[in-house]
């Protein structure tokens, strides 16, 4: 919303310039017309090449008032200008007239309207330098300078003023009125975004809080509970809780609000999940392979509870007890936008015949339907002892799905 403000206000500014500047532009060239013929005795095409140029910018800045098409306004009033100078400037003393310098300006206003306007007129215009430059060669002039000798210096000076007050008064005052009011606006912007990441940055952390409030509510109603299969319930609940807040803190701590570093994240998440249930004395190795895998939250919190049930089943069924065993997690860039995760044991595994739709196992339906919430697909690669899953998936975003 900001930076459709900001090139609204931006193109705004742009009209104004190019309006301001032509109907100046006008005015000085109606003035500079009388002044030539009445005041300077120059009678032929010099004043009413003023003229022309005056009256017919006048109109093309008139009609933009109807099609409001600047583009085609400023290109109208940039050629008309480009051919009324070169005439003035050939008959006028060409190479060496001072009016030359108006050349000058229309590049660079071209090059205040936009960049690729600015390079056409300035490759054309040193053409045209080219060509006044040889107008001074006695064998290929077909010009003479129309300015009466008595009137020359003065000629000069009104040229000099009128290059000098365009520059000056006009483009200069104009685009720093127009800088100073977009760096505003720039600055404003910069405080609205600095606004909104503190916003988020405390939104995260209040997520957080809260999780884990969840968390220790959880803790402590398990305390509370003999049945050791309730218990277990409420563990896992509480580990799937833990693994969310875990990339609402990782957001919070860091600069980068929309992903997060996923190594990090997973390293984290694995370590917590075998103290929680092995202990800290454990025999249990973690092989994680994630290089440089930022993904966003839509995507981290799914990814991250199915990689938590995956580990849970791991540590609750494969590696059983106080044996020893590996885990290994994988996570790679696929073709285009696809992810493929590898993640497994080498515990004792389950049978080929147990799957997630004949199964009591709530690890092993959240697994497979997070996989689905992935807009993703799962496979379990039997080659391997234990058991290991083949996750492919995309990158989501915006839309979190039910695991039901």
């Amino acid at each position: 919303m900001e930076g459709t403000t900001v090139d609204v206000e931006r193109l705004r500014d742009k009209i104004n310039l190019v309006l301001r500047v032509n109907y100046i532009s006008s005015a000085l060239a109606i003035v500079f017309f009388a002044l030539c013929l009445f005041f300077l005795k120059i009678t032929e095409i010099v004043p009413y090449a003023f003229l022309f140029f005056g009256l017919f910018n006048l109109a093309n800045t008139f009609v933009f008032r109807y099609h409001k098409n600047l583009a085609l306004t400023y290109n109208i009033s940039s050629i008309t200008a480009l051919i009324c100078a070169l005439i003035i400037t050939l008959y006028t003393g060409g190479i060496a007239s001072p009016f030359i310098f108006t050349l000058a300006l229309i590049v660079f206003a071209g090059y205040v309207t936009t960049r690729q306007y600015g390079q056409i007129y300035l490759n054309l215009i040193l053409f045209l330098v080219v060509l006044i430059y040889s107008q001074s060669l006695e064998n290929y002039s077909f010009t003479r300078n129309v300015v009466p000798e008595e009137s020359q210096n003065m000629f000069n000076l009104l040229s000099v003023l009128f290059s000098v007050y365009l520059l000056g008064h006009v483009f200069g005052k104009n685009l720093l009125r127009t800088h100073h009011r977009l760096y505003k606006s720039k600055m404003a912007i910069a405080q609205q975004m600095k606004e909104r990441e503190i916003l988020l940055k405390e939104i995260h952390h209040r997520v957080k809080n809260n999780l884990q409030t969840v968390s220790s509510l959880l803790s402590l109603q398990s305390r509370s509970i003999e049945d050791k299969k309730m218990k277990s319930l409420i563990k896992s609940s509480q580990n799937r809780v833990i693994s969310m807040a875990m990339v609402h803190e990782m957001l919070y701590m860091r600069d980068d609000l929309s992903k997060i570093e996923y190594h990090s994240y997973v390293q984290e998440l694995a370590d917590y999940l075998v103290r929680s249930l092995k202990g800290t004395e454990n025999h249990v190795k973690l092989n994680i392979d994630i290089n440089d895998i930022k993904l966003g939250i839509d995507t981290a919190i799914p990814l991250g509870l199915l990689i938590n049930e995956a580990i849970t089943n791991a540590l609750k069924y494969g590696i059983k007890d106080d044996a020893e065993g590996e885990i290994d997690i994988a996570l790679k860039k696929g073709e285009g936008t696809d992810y493929v995760l590898n993640i497994g044991d080498n515990g004792v595994g389950f049978p080929e015949s147990i799957t997630y739709k004949n199964t009591k196992s709530l690890g092993l339906k959240l697994i497979h339907n997070l996989a689905r919430q992935l807009k993703g697909s799962i496979s379990r690669d039997v080659s391997k002892k234990g058991t290991y899953y083949i996750v492919k998936f995309k990158e989501v975003g915006g839309n979190f799905h039910s695991l039901a």
